[in-house]
């Protein structure tokens, strides 16, 4: 059996399915736990801190942990870096067996911050037990000093363990999420996967085949292709409610109301005014607008949230880190100017929609997502990027990971 901890919408669970293998999810939150359940994957609803270890003595041949990020994150208020000692005294406890985490708890400014020391419990109950195998924990690259942590324990214990920072984009995530990776094992040397992609497309040499350029938002969105429907842009809050989909104001410039929520194919165009981004980012690759006569003023553009330091990526290239949250509404595809344009002219900016999000992290684009656009978000935001996670396992299971393995637009 395969454990995973905090297991969220299942990121870690469908980068197992593709190699073939599944796991069992431990999880808190509900929409999270009813999109696995119907993406087909074992889940257990239930408090990862409060889940009793002994159902899973002698039963486990890997522990995955992805522990929330909130506390740490660059999203939020970063309480966790306020609490990283007492989480490191937590760890260096609970490897020796002392449960002291009720009084360490009282002691924290943000009660999740302690959930990073979780996986240490169920790792020294299993570890009684020679188990086990191996072991892969991800995070934000805040906490790469308590991942350290973990690995020199795991050492003392028998294990090969390694702790770094990991770009997805080098594994063929369409976005650059850096995160912090521990990997350790008992059978083999731990050590990250080859990455197979580079800022640069690499050319073959003696050694092999070079690496691949970064996979673009594009791309992985399957924008471009003159035979594809695009998704008209859904107005209102929607059946579920959650946030609106795009700014205020924007509505009537976008779609019909009578439009909302439907697919139709590549309107005519002449200017590229007010196209779906996948038709403005053919026009502007080529040069010229989609009817093709008229030069391309702008090209289109993800800005992860409404901050002045904001990441901004074009589609041609893979987006910044995704996260959602209490930032949902701000995530937005909007035109770069890259020649003069007449006031009025450039497009308003239209929100991302969920499933474009979750084919940037790299899940199918018809990944069955539960809850209302907030939720679904949220899960989203807070997933591991699946392609990044195969890459993780796969030495792990021994299986092969073809580069087709993640086919991502519908």
């Amino acid at each position: 059996m395969i454990l995973d901890l905090f297991a969220g919408p299942g990121g870690w669970s469908h980068a197992l399915a593709v190699l073939g293998v599944q796991d069992v999810g431990l999880e808190w939150d509900e929409w999270a736990c009813k999109t696995r359940v119907a993406a087909g994957q074992l889940t257990i609803r239930t408090d990862v801190a409060a889940y009793p270890v002994w159902p899973f003595l002698g039963k486990i041949t890997g522990l995955i942990a992805s522990p929330p990020c909130q506390a740490w994150s660059m999203a939020g208020k970063r309480l966790g870096l306020v609490d990283q000692p007492l989480v490191h005294q937590a760890v260096a406890d609970l490897a020796q067996g002392l449960d002291c985490r009720e009084k360490l708890l009282a002691a924290c400014r943000d009660p999740r911050s302690l959930l990073a020391a979780e996986p240490m419990r169920y790792l020294h109950a299993l570890h009684q037990h020679g188990q086990p195998e191996w072991v892969a924990m991800e995070e934000v690259p805040d906490v790469l000093p308590l991942w350290r942590q973990y690995a020199a324990i795991l050492r003392t214990w028998g294990f090969s363990a390694w702790a770094g920072i990991l770009n997805a984009a080098d594994y063929g995530v369409p976005q650059t999420r850096r995160r912090a990776i521990l990997l350790a094992s008992r059978t083999r040397t731990a050590e990250p996967p080859p990455p197979t992609h580079a800022k640069l497309a690499e050319p073959e040499s003696l050694f092999g085949p070079g690496r691949a350029r970064w996979v673009s938002m594009a791309e992985a969105l399957g924008w471009g292709a003159t035979d594809r429907p695009v998704p008209t842009v859904c107005a209102g809050g929607g059946p579920g409610g959650g946030p609106e989909p795009f700014p205020s104001g924007s509505r009537k410039s976008l779609s019909d109301a009578r439009d909302r929520g439907t697919w139709k194919p590549h309107p005519p165009a002449n200017s590229g005014a007010h196209l779906p981004p996948c038709t403005a980012k053919r026009a502007v690759t080529a040069g010229h607008s989609a009817a093709g006569t008229t030069p391309a003023v702008w090209r289109w553009a993800l800005r992860n949230n409404s901050q002045a330091n904001a990441t901004v990526r074009t589609v041609d290239e893979p987006a910044g880190t995704l996260f959602f949250g209490h930032r949902a509404n701000e995530c937005v595809w909007q035109a770069e100017p890259v020649a003069p344009t007449p006031p009025g002219a450039t497009p308003d900016p239209i929100r991302i929609t969920a499933v474009e999000a979750g084919i940037l992290q790299t899940f199918p684009a018809d990944y069955p997502w539960q809850g209302n656009k907030g939720q679904v978000f949220s899960q989203v935001g807070n997933a591991v990027p699946p392609r990044l996670a195969a890459h993780l396992l796969a030495p792990h299971l021994g299986k092969p990971l073809a580069s087709d393995d993640f086919t991502l637009a519908a």
